[in-house]
C-alpha cells in the first residue's frame, strides 16, 4: 500500500495510490496519515479496503510529506553508513552507527522547492532510504526490529556543508535548514517493499546522474539501526529514520566539489519507493 497526503501545505488530506497509479481519498477512514493511521491494526484495516470504492482525486494535486510532520517526534539520521561515501568525504569507517538529529521543521514535500538559506555556498544532496516507526521500540533485538516499522520512503538529507563542517559545533546547523528534508512521494508499507536490503538508489542533478547506489552496501542494516537506537532512546510511532547515503555527493566530486545552485532540479529516487523532484531556489 502506498499512503500519501495531498493538498496545499498545511491542509493535506490522507490518500493512497492504487494499483493503476490513481490517487484515492482516505478521508472517510482516517483523519491524516499520522501516528494513529500507521498503527499496525489501522494499516491492516486500510489494506482491507477496495481502492476502487474510494473517491478518485483528479487534477494532479500537490503531494505533501507522506507522514504528517506533527507526528514526526524525531527525525534521526545515520551518518557515513556507506563505506564508499565515508571514503569520499575523507572520514573513517564507523565502528558503530553515527547518529545525528535533523530538525523536523526541515520536512517538506517530494515535489516542493528546496530553498537554499542566505549565505549558503556548499549545499549538497544525499539520497537515502528512510523508514517510519509504527509501534514504540525500546530495547528491541534485531530479530524484533522490523515489527516496529510501518513502512519505507525515499528521503533526501540535503546538507549545507559550509554550515555543517566549517562553522563550529555539530552537524545540526548544516542539516536542519528549512526544506532540507524532502520525503516521499509516498509511504510504502513493508509488504509492498519486499527486499529492502537490495534497493537501487539514485540522484540526478539537471539530468546528470550523480549518485547510483544500492541499499545492499549499507554498513549497518535496518534491523541493526533500530535495535541500536532503541538501546539509547525509545523510537515512537511517527519517528523517521534516514539510513545514510551512497557515494556520489557533491562534496566528494574530484578534482573540485560541485554544489547546488538556484534554478537546478534535483531528482532522487529509491527503487519501489518512488522518485522525488525538487527545484532549487534561493531564499528571498
Amino acid at each position: 500500500m502506498k499512503l500519501v497526503r495531498y493538498g496545499p501545505q498545511g491542509e493535506e488530506r490522507p490518500g493512497l495510490i492504487d494499483g493503476e497509479g490513481k490517487l484515492r481519498d482516505l478521508g472517510a477512514h482516517v483523519a491524516d496519515i499520522d501516528r494513529t493511521a500507521i498503527a499496525p491494526e489501522k494499516l491492516q484495516e486500510l489494506q482491507r479496503l477496495a481502492p476502487t470504492d474510494l473517491p478518485e482525486i483528479g487534477g494532479g494535486p500537490r503531494l505533501g510529506p507522506p507522514v504528517a510532520p506533527a507526528s514526526v517526534g524525531k527525525l534521526v539520521c545515520i551518518g557515513l553508513n556507506y563505506e564508499d561515501h565515508a571514503k569520499e568525504t575523507g572520514s573513517r569507517i564507523p565502528k558503530e552507527p553515527i547518529l545525528f538529529l535533523k530538525a523536523t521543521s526541515a520536512i517538506t514535500g517530494p515535489y516542493d522547492p528546496v530553498v537554499l538559506p542566505r549565505g549558503s555556498v556548499k549545499s549538497d544532496w544525499e539520497v537515502e532510504l528512510a523508514f517510519v516507526i509504527g509501534t514504540r521500540a525500546k530495547y528491541v533485538s534485531e530479530a524484533q526490529a522490523l515489527d516496529h516499522v510501518a513502512g519505507f520512503m525515499t528521503f533526501n538529507d540535503v546538507s549545507e556543508r559550509h554550515f555543517q563542517t566549517e562553522r563550529g559545533g555539530q552537524w545540526t546547523k548544516g542539516k536542519s535548514c528549512d526544506t532540507f528534508a524532502p520525503m516521499g512521494p509516498w509511504l510504502v508499507t513493508k509488504d509492498e517493499v519486499g527486499d529492502y536490503d537490495h534497493l537501487k538508489m539514485w540522484c540526478d542533478i539537471d539530468g546528470e546522474r550523480r549518485q547510483n547506489g544500492s541499499s545492499a552496501t549499507m554498513i549497518f542494516r535496518v534491523p541493526t539501526i533500530i535495535s541500536y537506537l532503541s538501546q539509547m532512546f525509545a523510537l515512537e510511532p511517527g519517528d523517521v529514520v534516514a539510513t545514510g547515503t551512497p557515494p556520489g555527493v557533491g562534496m566528494g566530486i574530484k578534482p573540485e566539489p560541485v554544489f547546488l545552485r538556484p534554478g537546478q532540479t534535483m531528482v532522487t529516487g529509491v527503487e519501489r519507493l518512488g522518485e522525488m523532484r525538487n527545484e532549487i531556489r534561493a531564499d528571498d
